[in-house]
């Protein structure tokens, strides 16, 4: 199998994902079935819930946990777990959305356009602060 040909059937995502993976295994030594759907919905889930940069991230940390955890599928699925709660509790906490806290905090009342002197200003202030 190359690499140049499985990015050209990328149209075929499951085929695709499929020898990706066991090529990421074979690279990296390591024999262990990974369950995919429980995976790419927890990246799902951190890159909605939190931000799109937390996908990647949160699915090398339980990676990480499940290995400190003795490892195989079961440590996967129970780290895998653990961080979508947490994700999920993250995304209901933050403010703006409608069933957060914020849903019932005062708004706050739009001061209209921003000039380009303000920006000036602001950017001037953004200087100042960051010396």
């Amino acid at each position: 199998m190359s690499l140049s040909s499985t990015g050209a059937r990328i149209g075929d995502h499951r085929h695709v994902l499929d020898e990706w993976i066991a090529a990421a295994k074979t690279e990296l030594g390591i024999d262990l079935d990974v369950d995919t759907r429980v995976l790419l919905d927890l990246a799902r889930d951190a890159a909605h819930g939190v931000a799109r940069p937390a996908a990647p991230l949160t699915t090398f940390l339980v990676g990480y946990a499940a290995a400190h955890a003795g490892g195989g599928p079961d440590a996967v699925r129970e780290a895998a777990a653990k961080a979508a709660a947490l994700a999920q509790r993250w995304a209901d906490e933050q403010p703006g959305r409608p069933d957060g806290p914020a849903a019932h905090a005062p708004t706050v009342t739009d001061p209209g356009p921003v000039t380009n002197a303000e920006h000036a200003v602001d950017a001037a202030d953004a200087a100042d602060a960051a010396r």
